[in-house]
């Protein structure tokens, strides 16, 4: 018996000392669960209980240069429902239905769903704001407003063709909307609601809130002011004209900076599915290839010049009408000719045969070199969505007509962009820039800077003595020559017409043609080249010197004020021709009286403002040009 006791005994100390390393590794473990893993844990747990309702962060801004917003959003809340927190489904459904006015049994259908939470969408998606606070005034279980965004456009159909739009789920699908997406995105916040498995909210867990992250802001080289009066010229000209289409670019020459890009017709980026895919998907400045026509011999002369093979003022050419080459009978646009022409006369009558005679000079080699030289044949890396390369013949089958055609601008396709660019380091002193249209990325919080353009000179392509020859010549070409329904009092334009024909499966189109005019001031300093092209204006004369350069005039004396272009009194005086309107220069009527003005006999209207004894102020002002039958305000003051 007394054996049996102390066997006992030891069992019972193994137990216990067992016992107590159980209980030892509880309480250490308790320990690492509610201590050292607590936060993880909890966190965890969270997860499983955790119903998150969408609180959309802004999608990127897209602003002009100056940081004008051409692109924003428009709070427009999204509903969420969670049918396990509802007692009557079909209830809540009727009275949703009837403030969204939208069919109650669609809707019911999916709130019957048996998913812990529900997207109403489509019919609750991006609804007014006004709506969203009247059903939250309702008090619906389960009923959830999720704060969403839609995109907003303070300019309407400005630019958009550029821009592009965003689709249903607020990602880009075409243009600038498209290539930024990735910095345009926001990352959503939410309120984390915890409940059980059944849907029921948690009362000893707190809601919480998951927060995101606004896109990035996208500034461009755009300037609103001078893009809303390239679209009003564009937008007329469409109904002037009844034009297929139309295009327009303005760009700063010194650096490349995209000021203005148009495209006709138009769409409003809301509503991009009420036109063809076409019109939203080319982005005309740069995705349309044509022939130039007679823009195109700025190169010629400019590569000429370059060369020293002609004397503008000195050298003279006799002009039949057309030129022989290689057995193939060219002719100009003035069928009986010009005759006897110095070579700035060539310039201003934008004479074919003598620029054919320029191409000559040059010879196959050179004129192929300087065409590439000023970027022709390639893209001119603007990174704009949709570029094309345009098409130049190549070394083997550059022969002696093809030479001379392209002298003049006819046979090669080339897009805007590439003539913008091109004729932008004719006139700047030789330098060819890298156009660019989205200046910066920057983070709208921060200031940070994401992504940002540089100024980029790709080439020095001729002298600045050869680009000054070329400044002077084309500014005569607006007061003396083909360009001359572009010319402005004070402004010195200079330019160049450009009329092509249509060229539709390898043939040209009878009857149609794309007019257009390149022009730039002051042809001293030049700030600004503006480019717009008219695809078969209908109703006129189809020449580029009738249609398109009186609207690059126009836009040119618009934005004067805006990239610092001051009038000038030494520019060349323009010679009037028969049909041109008589013009006056406007006399100074400073401190005069009403009743000195009634005894002199004035060709044009006045117009009186204010109340006075004596003229403080007049429009226009004193040494302008105006119509004969134009109009003067005339201001009075004490």
């Amino acid at each position: 018996m007394k054996w049996i006791s102390i066997h006992s005994k030891k069992r019972l100390r193994i137990l216990y000392v067992l016992f107590m390393c159980v209980v030892a590794a509880i309480i250490i473990r308790l320990f690492f669960l509610q201590v050292l893993d607590q936060k993880e844990l909890t966190k965890k747990a969270e997860e499983n209980w955790d119903r998150e309702i969408p609180f959309a962060n802004e999608r990127g801004h897209i602003t002009d240069r100056d940081g004008e917003s051409i692109v924003t959003n428009k709070l427009a809340p999204t509903l969420y429902f969670m049918p396990a927190q509802s007692k009557d489904i079909e209830g809540a459904a009727e009275k949703i239905a009837q403030v969204l006015e939208v069919d109650k049994e669609k809707l019911l259908e999916k709130m019957m769903k048996k998913d812990y939470l529900v997207k109403l969408a489509p019919e609750g998606k991006n609804i007014p704001y006004e709506k969203a606070v009247k059903l939250q005034g309702m008090q619906i279980e389960g009923l959830y407003s999720g704060v969403d965004y839609s995109r907003d456009y303070p300019y309407g159909t400005m630019l958009s063709r550029f821009l592009g739009f965003t689709g249903y789920d607020a990602q880009g699908l075409a243009g600038i909307e498209y290539e930024y997406n990735k910095f345009l995105t926001a990352n959503s916040s939410a309120i984390r609601l915890f409940t059980d498995a059944k849907g029921n909210n948690l009362s000893n867990v707190a809601s919480a809130w998951k927060a995101g992250e606004d896109g990035a802001t996208i500034e461009l080289t755009i300037d609103v002011d001078v893009q809303q009066v390239v679209e009003r010229e564009l937008s007329q000209a469409m109904k002037r004209y009844d034009a297929d289409q139309a295009l327009a670019i303005a760009m700063n020459p010194n650096n490349g900076e995209i000021l203005a890009l148009a495209s006709y017709p138009t769409f409003h980026p809301t509503d991009y599915q009420l036109v063809e895919p076409a019109i939203y998907n080319r982005n005309l400045p740069v995705w349309m290839t044509y022939e130039p026509g007679s823009t195109f011999k700025i190169i010629t002369l400019s590569a000429a010049l370059e060369e020293n093979l002609v004397d503008l003022e000195n050298d003279t050419f006799h002009d039949p009408g057309y030129t022989m080459v290689a057995g193939a009978k060219l002719r100009c646009w003035k069928r009986e000719g010009h005759g006897h022409e110095t070579f700035l006369e060539v310039v201003e009558n934008s004479c074919n045969p003598g620029f054919i005679e320029l191409g000559q000079r040059l010879g196959n080699e050179r004129l192929l070199q300087y065409i590439k030289d000023f970027g022709f044949g390639q893209k001119t890396g603007s990174n704009i969505a949709g570029e094309a390369s345009g098409i130049l013949f190549s070394k083997e089958a550059f022969g002696p007509v093809e030479q001379a055609t392209t002298s003049f601008g006819q046979g090669v396709a080339v897009t805007p962009i590439q003539q913008v660019q091109a004729v932008a380091a004719a006139i700047n002193g030789g330098k060819l820039y890298t156009p660019y249209v989205v200046k910066k990325v920057f983070n709208p919080k921060t200031g940070e800077v994401i992504q940002e353009t540089k100024s980029t000179v790709k080439n020095q392509v001729i002298r600045e003595e050869t680009s000054a020859k070329v400044r002077g010549a084309l500014e005569s070409v607006v007061a003396n020559g083909s360009g001359r329904q572009a010319f402005r009092d004070g402004l010195r334009i200079g330019g160049k017409t450009g009329t092509a024909q249509k060229v539709e499966n390898s043939r040209y189109i009878s009857g149609e043609y794309i007019v257009s005019f390149i022009g730039f001031a002051p042809a001293d300093n030049p700030q600004i080249v503006v480019y717009v092209a008219v695809d078969n204006p209908k109703k006129t004369t189809q020449f580029g010197g009738v249609v398109a350069a009186p609207i690059v005039g126009q836009i040119i004396e618009d934005v004067a004020p805006f990239v610092g272009i001051e009038k000038s009194k030494e520019q060349l005086e323009k010679d009037y021709r028969y049909g041109d309107p008589i013009t006056v220069k406007v006399p100074n009527f400073i401190g005069q009286t009403k009743d000195d003005i009634a005894k002199q006999f004035y060709p044009f209207r006045i117009e009186w403002h204010g109340e006075g004894t004596k003229i403080g102020n007049q429009l226009p002002e004193v040494d302008s040009v105006i119509k004969q039958d134009g109009t003067i305000h005339l201001y009075l003051e004490n």
